[in-house]
This record gives C-alpha cells, sequence and structure tokens, in this order.
C-alpha cells in the first residue's frame, strides 16, 4: 500500500513562498558513495556496518562518527577523513527523477538546500548530478545543531526571507523529516533514493514527476 501511494500523484492545494530540499536521498541518489565510505570506514574500526548506516541517514557526518568510533578515537579527525573519502568519490551520483527541471522553475529566491553534508561536499555532489548550487544553502557548518533539530531549516527560511511556514520541505530521511516539521514547514518525503523503510509520517511521493504544487 505504501509503495502505491508513493507512486501516485501527489496535489498539495495550498500556495507556498519557498521550497526546502536536503540534499543525499532527496535531490540527489548518493547512495552507491555513502555506502562504498561508511563499509570502509566500518571495516577499519572493527565495526558492524548494518547499524552505521541506517544512523547515518540525514546526520552529519561528525555525529554518526561520534556514535560509534571507537572510544578515545578524534572524533573531528575521524569526521574529517570520512569527509575526505566522500568528496573524492562521486561515482553514481544521479539526480532524483524531476529535481532538475522543478528547480529551473522555482528560480533564485524560492528554494534552498538544507543538508547533513559540509559544504565543499555538498557542492561536488550537486555539480555531479548536474544541480545547480542554490544561493542559500546550509551545511554542517552552518549549524551547531544537525538534524533533527530544526535550526538548519529555520536559517534557510530566514534568509529567504518567508515565514518556516510557508515553506514546503522534502526530505527523505526520519530525522530531516523531524527537523522539517519541528521547524514549522509542510514536509514531503522521497522515496526514490529511501535505503530502507520507515514510517515517514507525511505524505510520500517517489518523486518530483509525481508532485503538484504551487510556489509563489
Amino acid at each position: 500500500m505504501r509503495d502505491s501511494a508513493a507512486s501516485s500523484i501527489l496535489r498539495l492545494a495550498r500556495r507556498y513562498e519557498a521550497v526546502l530540499f536536503d540534499m543525499d536521498g532527496t535531490l540527489l541518489d548518493s547512495r552507491a558513495v555513502v555506502e562504498r565510505v561508511w563499509r570502509e570506514w566500518a571495516a577499519a574500526h572493527g565495526r558492524d556496518f548494518a547499524p552505521i548506516l541506517a544512523e547515518s541517514h540525514g546526520r552529519r557526518t561528525i555525529d554518526t562518527v561520534r556514535e560509534f568510533a571507537i572510544p578515545g578515537a578524534d572524533v573531528e579527525e575521524e569526521s574529517r577523513k570520512v569527509e575526505a573519502m566522500e568528496v573524492a568519490d562521486v561515482e553514481g551520483i544521479v539526480a532524483i527523477a524531476g529535481a532538475v527541471e522543478l528547480i529551473s522553475r522555482l528560480g533564485n529566491g524560492r528554494w534552498a538546500v538544507v543538508t547533513s553534508a559540509g559544504r565543499e561536499l555538498a557542492v561536488r555532489r550537486l555539480s555531479a548530478a548536474g544541480l545547480p548550487i542554490p544561493e542559500v544553502m546550509i551545511t554542517a557548518e552552518s549549524v551547531t545543531e544537525g538534524k533533527p533539530e530544526p535550526e538548519g531549516y529555520l536559517k534557510a527560511a530566514r534568509l529567504l526571507g518567508v515565514r518556516p511556514e510557508e515553506c514546503l520541505v522534502f526530505e527523505d530521511a526520519p530525522a530531516g523529516i523531524e527537523a522539517g516539521r519541528r521547524a514549522g514547514c509542510d514536509v514531503v518525503a522521497i522515496t526514490a533514493a529511501r535505503p530502507h523503510e520507515f514510517e515517514a509520517g507525511c505524505p510520500e511521493v517517489v518523486d518530483y514527476t509525481r508532485a503538484e504544487f504551487e510556489v509563489g
């Protein structure tokens, strides 16, 4: 039933002033890279790969490293190592269907990216997927508290000059969905690149070719 709902057309009746996008799994599919990098890091630290991958979904690298690092490890240094591996690997990164077309219709000042990735990595992946770099992009360095805290979405709305409740958020992970909700935004979950099933608790759609809404 969930797959059927996610693949149907989602029509949102209200008008929004701006759209806020998560990046990985939402604007682009980077699952292959994420799995390669975290599998290598887990093996190097003698950790089980599966829970690391599950917990890394939608969270800042440093938050995942902090949770799974060997006691006494330099968390910041390990986080930098993981991020460097991710920046160096863009093989297989592709845009989610309809993302490029949607962004081209929105125009500057109507959209932003709110990602748990660092800025260098975000620029690298967006470029690899053929997506533009937004004027407003909230990255791991932009916030003191990552998702599920709402700080990133609140900051993006403020920089766009709109109220959070006037924004539509597209997300793919539980932490990001919670962050968007806590910011006061309407949230839609994209399912095309979801690495594991979960109850989103919000409308779901497979990709942007199946979503209809008005902005501006």
